[in-house]
């Protein structure tokens, strides 16, 4: 058979120009297959322009806050009620500390927890309030509570110490990030260095060194750690950092991943037999995660088949009342925490505010349906305030269908 060589070369051009293309579609919209199953490790090779403010929300985010503000309009107008109205977004707030060191519990009988946790609150709430009224009393509040703790903090100590910069210092990132391009003038670059440099040298080298330690945890002391480096990663427009923080979340072994934490067939999480609050506190985390990436141009959320989906429905239908989720002994990667046998009734029914931002995307951005989270989120709106969360999502995470 003679080949007509003309057609011969377009075919082998055509099929190397859809390979080069398909790899720049990858790169530029998302690193991971969608398709791969749980013996899959996923190549990341994204590398994200780094967006600026980019934890959380970006300055759209931020202009639809200020439309829902300025016409009312609801459900999200309730919920920024809710925020303004709380004593943590007060300008007028009287900062508790700063402490040189900082620790979980307490030391020598006394616990300092309460105070540099509700600081650390107030600037992100104070961060929102200057974002969305453009009053520079929130600004000079949350930037002076910043600076005060950036230019005190040397070290942290204790038990739990891991769970310390993971569990409150991304709020505490959020607000650098929002002050740094929202209010410069503030958050100076001496400031900024000064803060930054605090979080480098004590916060960050927790992380890393729970990142790089043989999994001994539950999920939600790695989801907790994940979704802090990959924020801190943002705030320092470090590549590699947020490279890092994508391989955590995808292929680490640990619990706190989303392939180690949430079962792909039924939603059932690693800790749903342990107890609903730290279920919930390790879906959340890592749904920030997803937040902090999507809006980064990274799309976490769809991975495993929208998995992360799947362990709210599942954590939600359960605490609703339902009795008829599937439940099976869960093997974790340690081997410490299999043994429960049952699913956990401890906290059933005490929802965290954590179900608006997963709601706003999978539903109101993608079209899916969450029932169960619906319901939730219906119970309980307008989302209120839980010093582990974020919080307020009824306002914060609000996208028009």
């Amino acid at each position: 058979m003679r080949i007509d060589m003309k057609k011969y070369i377009f075919i082998i051009g055509l099929v190397f120009f859809c390979a080069i293309f398909s790899s720049c579609l990858k790169n530029e919209f998302g690193i991971v297959d969608l398709t791969m199953d749980d013996e899959e490790e996923v190549d990341v090779n994204y590398i994200p322009s780094l967006v600026h403010p980019g934890i959380l929300h970006t300055m759209s985010d931020i202009e639809r806050m200020r439309e829902i503000v300025a016409n009312q309009e609801e459900p999200g107008f309730s919920g920024y009620k809710k925020l303004e109205s709380d004593p943590l977004s007060s300008y007028d707030y009287s900062i508790q500390g700063p402490f040189e060191e900082l620790y979980r519990g307490n030391i020598g009988g006394v616990s300092i927890q309460g105070k540099y946790e509700s600081d650390f609150n107030a600037a992100y709430q104070n961060a929102v309030m200057y974002a969305v009224t453009q009053d520079e009393r929130y600004a000079k509040k949350s930037t002076e509570i910043l600076i005060k703790y950036g230019e005190t903090v040397k070290t942290i100590l204790g038990d739990d110490t891991t769970l310390l910069p993971s569990i409150m210092g991304v709020k505490f990132i959020y607000a650098v990030e929002l002050m740094r391009y929202l209010y410069p003038q503030g958050m100076t670059d001496e400031s900024f260095n000064i803060v930054c440099n605090m979080l480098k040298t004590v916060f960050i080298p927790v992380l890393e060194t729970f990142m790089s330690t043989p999994a001994y945890s539950n999920g939600n002391w790695g989801a907790s750690v994940g979704m802090t480096y990959i924020a801190a990663s943002v705030l320092f427009n470090d590549k590699e950092m947020y490279k890092k923080a994508l391989e955590f979340y995808l292929n680490a072994d640990d619990n706190g991943t989303i392939r180690n934490y949430i079962d792909g067939e039924t939603g059932q999480c690693q800790e749903s037999g342990r107890d609903q609050a730290h279920t919930q506190l390790g879906l959340a985390c890592l749904s920030v995660t997803c937040e902090i990436a999507y809006k980064q141009g990274t799309d976490l959320y769809s991975v495993l088949d929208n998995r992360l989906m799947k362990g709210f429905e599942y954590t939600a239908k359960y605490n609703l009342g339902y009795d008829d989720v599937p439940y099976s002994v869960f093997q974790d990667v340690t081997g410490k925490y299999s043994n429960w046998d049952k699913i956990s009734a401890q906290d059933r029914g005490e929802f965290r505010p954590i179900y608006e931002m997963v709601y706003n995307h999978y539903v109101n951005r993608k079209g899916l349906d969450m029932p169960y989270t619906q319901k939730v989120v219906e119970k309980n709106r307008p989302e209120g305030f839980y010093y582990e969360h974020f919080g307020f999502g009824t306002f914060l995470f609000n996208d028009k269908k």
